[in-house]
């Protein structure tokens, strides 16, 4: 054989080599995002699961607690406007949620597999599943917006819709890129119940339901450090007080921060991933 003869490379060799010549595909992700999309056509009960239940938390949260804003420290006299961020945020969990549950069906049926053969790279396939997700929340979020503010909630500023949209949408990227961490890990979407407690579990223990000076003092110190819990405050001024600089730019580095290192750890098990 001559020397110079080309070296034929192995399959997985091919798919590194072209993946390091390529970095975010934007076509590809749009496909992928499109895809997401079309999930609420092909099943559109989908979308109601992020409107229904935290309206219905809200509704009912407001009847049982709602003097709880009697006590001293709350801030408000609405307790319906103190717990709004958290019906938010909520929806966005299950949105987030739903990511997660998705990739694992396509894990099982082998879609996953397909799509890490093609020339798209992982940066671009964890793009896709995480817009995606970060479009579905605007679907929810209007509707329940409108039945807080018909059921009492005072409406927010411009400043304060455009603060709570943007957080909604980042805590959705943070809570699908999660979702998407424990879909690589079992494979397999019988893994919904930890992807949708896990997220849902970070704003119990925070200062969801009370400000951090009313809480058990073992409450207190986990509220502290959660931080989703400078997510929660972020989003309450535009419904409780006023806006102020610290406190928006707090939330907004909280969520780049998790953002940031989920989607680290997210790269890692894709670029890691077997069947």
């Amino acid at each position: 054989m001559p020397s110079d003869a080309p070296v034929l490379k192995s399959a997985d060799e091919v798919v590194r080599s072209t993946e390091a010549r390529r970095g975010l595909d934007v076509a590809a992700v749009r496909f992928l995002v499109v895809r997401g999309l079309n999930e609420l056509l092909r099943v559109p009960g989908a979308a109601i699961p992020g409107i229904v239940s935290p309206a219905i938390f809200l509704i009912g949260l407001v009847l049982v607690f709602g003097k709880a804003t009697d006590i001293p420290g709350y801030g408000t006299s609405s307790f319906l406007a103190f717990v709004l961020p958290v019906a938010l945020l909520q929806s966005a969990g299950f949105t987030g949620g739903a990511t997660g549950v998705n990739l694992g069906r396509d894990i099982e049926g082998g879609w996953l597999d397909r799509l890490l053969l093609s020339p798209a790279s992982r940066g671009t396939i964890l793009a896709g599943l995480v817009l995606s997700a970060s479009l579905r929340v605007l679907i929810p979020i209007p509707p329940l917006l409108v039945i807080a503010i018909a059921v009492g909630a005072p409406a927010p500023s411009l400043l304060g819709l455009v603060i709570t949209f943007a957080l909604v949408i980042m805590f959705t990227a943070v809570a699908s890129t999660w979702a998407s961490i424990l879909a690589l890990i079992f494979k397999s979407q019988q893994a919904s119940p930890l992807m949708q407690s896990s997220i849902l579990s970070t704003l119990l223990f925070s200062a969801s339901y009370a400000p951090l000076e009313l809480l058990q003092p073992w409450m207190r110190t986990i509220a502290e450090h959660n931080p989703i819990t400078l997510v929660v405050e972020g989003l309450r001024q535009c419904y409780v007080g006023e806006i102020t600089w610290t406190v928006t730019w707090h939330a907004f580095a909280a969520l780049i921060v998790m953002g940031a290192l989920f989607a680290v750890w997210a790269l890692a098990k894709l670029k890691r991933y077997e069947r």
